[in-house]
C-alpha cells in the first residue's frame, strides 16, 4: 500500500488545500501530514509571539480535522531551514513515503529549502508535487505586454481581474474520510520551542472554522460598507482575516469564492470590488517578491533610495515603539498594535509615514518591529507596505508626499474617539483639541500625562525632502 506524505505550513486547512486534495486522490493510499516547526529560522524572520501563539492554536484544531478523515498529523522540530531538509527526509524514510506533496511558499529562502527537500527526495525516488496553493493566480502568470511582472498596481489590478473573468480559480473540498477513521490516537505536538503571548480570540479566532465563519459573515453586509468605513479605526470595518490568510487556516480562493456568491458583481466594479482589491494587492506584493528576489533581502525596488542617509536616534525610535510620540493617532495606532498584535490598515500608513518621513528612520528598522509584534504578520505585504510608505518601492508614495499626522488624525479620528481608546491619559480633552493636546494643556493650565511632540512636523519634513533629494541627486 502506497503511503502519500502533506507537508503542511502556512496551509493549516483541510477545505480548499491543493497538496491535501491531491494526496487523497488515491483512495487506496495512507495519507499522513507533517508539521515542521524551525523555531531559529522564526527568529531569524521576526515571527511574533502572538503568532506563533495562532499557529499552535490552529495546529491543534487542525489536528482533530485531520483525525476525523482518518489522517494522522505529525510533528517535528529542528532549528533551521537546513536542518528541517534532514529532517523530512529522515521522516520520509521511517514512514516509507512513496509521494510527497505539499503548497508552495514564495519567499527566497522557503524556495530554497523547497527545493533542497525536492532533491533529497527525489534522490530516493518519491515523488513529489507542489501546489500554487496560496494565491487566486500563480506568480507569473499575470505579465505586462512586455511579458514582464508589472511595476504598477493598478494595471497590474485590472489584468488581474481580466484572468479571473476567462477563469476562476477552483476551490477543492475537503478530502472525504479514509479507511480506519476516526483515529482515536493523536500524536502528541509537542509545544514549540519558541516564545507565545495569549491574542484576543474574540478578535482573531483560531483555526479555519474561525476563519470560514468570520468570512461568512463579513462578505454578507459589511463588505457592501467597507469602502465606506476601511479608512477610520474606530469603526469596525475591516475583515481581520489577514490572520487567516498569513497562516493560511483560509486560502484567497475561499474568500474570492464567497464574495462572489454574496456579491456577484464584485469583478465589476461594484462596491465589494473596493475589499477584493485588498487581496490583489496581497497577490501583487508577492508577485513582486518572486520576480525581484531582492526584496526578500532587504533591498528597496527604488534603486536611488540606498543612498539615503538615515539617522540612528534610540530614543526616537523607542518613543515610536512605545506609542510615546506625542501624536495622539501616532501613539494610539502603536499602542494597538503592541496590545493586540494587529494594526487598523490606515494607521499603519500613518505610523510608517511618520518613522520614515517624520524621524527619518531606516523603513527596514520599522518592517523588523511590525513583523515581531503582528499577528497577521506576511513578509510580502508588510515589505510592500513599508516601501510604499517610504517611498522606495514600486507603485510607491512620492518621497515628496509626506502625511502630516496631525491631520491624519483629524480626518480619521475627528471626535479622538479611536484616540481615547487607547490614550486614556487624553480622556478629558475636548473633541476640539484632541489631535494637539498639549496646546489644550497649556492653554487651561492643565498638567497632562503624555509627551510633547518628538518633533515638529514642519521641520521634519523639510529635513526628510533634503535627505530624499541629496540621495537622487547622488545617483
Amino acid at each position: 500500500m502506497a503511503t502519500h506524505l502533506v507537508w503542511l505550513r502556512n496551509d493549516l486547512r483541510i477545505n480548499d488545500n491543493y497538496a491535501l486534495h491531491a494526496a487523497c486522490r488515491d483512495n487506496k493510499a495512507t495519507v499522513i501530514a507533517l508539521y515542521v516547526a524551525t523555531p531559529g529560522q522564526w527568529q531569524d524572520h521576526d515571527m511574533a509571539p502572538k503568532q506563533a501563539a495562532f499557529i499552535a492554536k490552529s495546529l491543534h484544531l487542525l489536528q482533530q480535522s485531520l483525525a476525523e478523515r482518518g489522517i494522522a498529523l505529525h510533528y517535528q522540530q529542528c532549528d533551521r531551514y537546513d536542518d528541517a531538509v534532514e529532517t523530512v527526509k529522515t521522516f520520509c524514510q521511517q514512514q516509507k513515503v512513496d509521494a510527497f506533496f505539499y503548497n508552495y511558499q514564495y519567499a527566497i529562502n522557503e524556495r530554497e529549502r523547497d527545493a533542497a527537500v525536492e532533491r533529497a527526495l527525489n534522490a530516493l525516488n518519491i515523488t513529489c508535487q507542489g501546489f500554487d496553493d496560496g494565491l487566486l493566480l500563480p506568480p507569473g502568470s499575470v505579465q505586462s505586454g512586455s511579458n514582464g511582472m508589472y511595476k504598477v498596481f493598478t494595471p497590474f489590478s485590472k489584468a488581474f481581474v481580466r484572468r479571473l473573468h476567462q477563469e476562476l480559480p477552483e476551490c477543492v473540498p475537503a478530502p472525504a474520510a479514509r479507511d480506519g477513521a476516526p483515529l482515536t490516537t493523536l500524536h502528541r505536538l509537542t509545544p514549540f520551542d519558541y516564545p507565545q503571548e495569549a491574542f484576543d480570540e474574540t478578535l482573531f479566532p483560531p483555526g479555519e472554522q474561525g476563519g470560514l465563519a468570520r468570512l461568512r459573515e463579513f462578505c454578507q453586509q459589511p463588505v457592501v460598507q467597507y469602502q465606506d468605513r476601511r479608512n477610520f479605526p474606530v469603526l469596525d470595518g475591516t475583515s481581520r482575516l489577514s490572520v487567516h490568510l498569513a497562516t493560511g487556516t483560509l486560502s484567497p480562493r475561499q474568500c474570492l469564492h464567497r464574495l462572489l456568491k454574496h456579491h456577484p458583481d464584485a469583478l465589476d466594479d461594484g462596491k465589494s470590488f473596493i475589499w477584493l482589491n485588498e487581496l490583489i494587492w496581497r497577490e501583487f506584493y508577492t508577485h513582486l517578491m518572486v520576480a525581484w528576489p531582492m526584496l526578500c533581502k532587504h533591498q528597496p525596488f527604488i534603486g536611488w533610495t540606498r543612498k539615503v542617509q538615515w539617522q540612528e536616534n534610540n530614543a526616537l525610535l523607542t518613543a515610536w515603539q512605545q506609542g510615546q510620540t506625542g501624536y495622539p493617532i501616532v501613539d494610539a495606532a502603536m499602542r494597538q498594535m503592541n496590545a493586540l498584535g494587529w494594526m487598523h490598515n490606515r494607521l499603519r500608513m500613518i505610523t510608517a509615514s511618520f518613522l520614515v518621513k517624520d524621524l527619518l528612520i531606516d523603513w527596514r528598522t520599522g518592517e523588523r518591529y511590525f513583523m515581531r509584534q503582528l499577528i497577521d504578520g506576511d513578509y510580502a505585504a508588510n515589505n510592500g507596505g513599508w516601501q510604499w510608505a517610504a517611498s522606495t518601492g514600486t507603485d510607491s508614495a512620492p518621497y515628496f508626499r509626506i502625511f502630516n499626522p496631525t491631520t491624519q488624525g483629524e480626518r480619521f479620528d475627528k471626535d479622538g474617539e479611536f484616540i481615547r481608546r487607547w490614550l486614556p491619559e487624553l480622556k478629558d480633552v475636548p473633541d476640539s483639541d484632541i489631535h494637539s493636546p498639549q496646546q489644550w494643556a497649556e492653554k487651561n493650565h492643565k498638567k497632562l500625562d503624555y509627551p510633547q511632540p518628538i518633533v515638529e512636523h514642519k521641520d521634519a519634513r523639510k529635513k526628510t525632502l533634503d535627505a530624499f533629494e541629496a540621495a537622487r541627486n547622488a545617483s
